[in-house]
């Protein structure tokens, strides 16, 4: 198993504010190459990050029956509680073996997607739980719309492009809880697949399990520094670049024998634009060699509706 670290070079989003167009060229590249980029000094103070841990871990920890009043029947999983085994990937045989909370972001009583946005639910438990939750969102939002600038000059856009699109996004910060699993387990504790947003931040874990499938057929093992994000390409930001940004498709393994006792915890968060933007393909990206794919254009809400359904949140 290669370690991707050999091939994939951390970069740095500190260098962004001396040397713009040098950090958007290696952001960019490594986007373009695997899908995935290793961002080291995101700018998320680890006191944040540390007390996010251990609230996740908190609330997993209670007991079933409370966590299982917290799910929203019928919401797709968007928010509050989602039960162990209940998301599967797209062509999966296996469903998932992870539980997972959502927190959305916070608008405003009246505001023009509040029909399409639900709003967050808050656990009783662990004391403290909304406003760690509402920083960190807070705080992986900034980061995002950083990494979507220097997005927007690699595929020569102005920096700011991408604001009007995220901004008020339907973006969505997930606490994932991988149990232990015995010896017998299926191969995989989250099933291949692609993420649907435009780009996802991901904290690192603790166990290991993360791979991604290169454009060789090959798995690779993701194995960041322990103070860096993974940021990867989502399938929003794909069919926009007619795939000159590919959404690689990765998966979680379980762990070794010896590994299997222990449970795994991740934070990914899935940048989204606003409901009501249309994933157009953007005219750069379209070529002779490269013709448009996707010819006819769809708002964000309507494909991500569309996933929700293939990967079994929201029932036809």
């Amino acid at each position: 198993m290669l370690d991707t670290l050999s091939e994939i070079t951390p970069v740095s989003l500190a260098d962004q504010r001396s040397d713009p167009e040098g950090f958007a060229q290696a952001f960019g590249s490594s986007f373009q190459r695997f899908g995935f980029a290793v961002v080291q000094d995101h700018g998320i103070p680890q006191p944040l990050i540390e007390r996010a841990w251990a609230m996740t871990k908190a609330f997993f920890d209670l007991p079933e029956a409370q966590k299982r009043a917290l799910v929203l029947e019928g919401g797709g999983g968007a928010r509050g509680y989602t039960p162990f085994k209940t998301e599967i990937a797209k062509g999966a045989s296996h469903v998932d073996l992870k539980e997972f909370w959502h927190v959305g972001r916070e608008l405003a009583k009246g505001h023009r997607f509040e029909s399409s946005m639900a709003p967050n639910i808050w656990p009783d438990r662990p004391e403290g739980f909304r406003e760690t939750f509402l920083e960190l969102f807070q705080a992986f939002d900034d980061a995002g719309d950083k990494l979507l600038s220097a997005i927007a000059r690699y595929l020569g856009l102005a920096p700011d492009w991408f604001d009007p699109a995220v901004k008020d996004g339907n973006s969505v910060l997930r606490l994932l809880h991988y149990p232990p699993v015995p010896a017998d387990a299926p191969e995989v504790r989250a099933g291949a697949h692609e993420d649907i947003n435009l780009i996802t931040l991901l904290l690192g874990a603790e166990e290991a399990g993360l791979e991604l499938l290169d454009r060789d057929g090959k798995w690779l093992a993701v194995k960041p520094p322990a103070d860096a994000l993974v940021v990867n390409v989502g399938d929003m930001l794909q069919r926009l670049t007619n795939h000159v940004l590919p959404s690689t498709t990765h998966r979680v393994v379980n762990p070794p024998p010896e590994r299997r006792g222990h449970a795994r915890y991740s934070m990914p968060f899935f940048l989204h634009p606003a409901p009501d933007f249309l994933i157009q393909t953007l005219p750069g990206t379209i070529s002779a060699e490269r013709p448009n794919r996707y010819p006819e254009p769809i708002t964000a809400h309507d494909y991500l509706h569309e996933r929700l359904v293939e990967i079994g949140l929201i029932k036809k």
